[in-house]
């Protein structure tokens, strides 16, 4: 039984480290934001997920014409566009 505890409590502390594997840094998130301005579009930063490749995959982006999801390669070009 106290393995079982131990294995949960270890488990739990590891949660939060893999759910920000997936979150852009700061520094990420500003120059997609610098990206995305040139592009007239703006993302909430709620909406950016780091790729396992580097690459960004960005939801919900707003343009001047109309919605979309963008995706960006790790260096910050556009690789893809689909208007929702």
């Amino acid at each position: 039984m106290k393995k079982v505890v131990l294995a949960a409590l270890l488990a739990g502390f590891a949660m939060p480290a893999f759910a920000e594997e997936d979150k852009a840094t700061a520094e990420q998130i500003a120059k997609i934001d610098e990206v995305l301005a040139a592009m007239s579009c703006e993302v909430d930063s709620d909406n950016i997920e780091l790729e396992d490749d580097g690459s960004f995959d960005l939801d919900d982006v707003i343009c001047a014409d109309g919605q979309y999801d963008v995706k960006l390669n790790a260096d910050f070009t556009e690789k893809e566009r689909r208007k929702e």
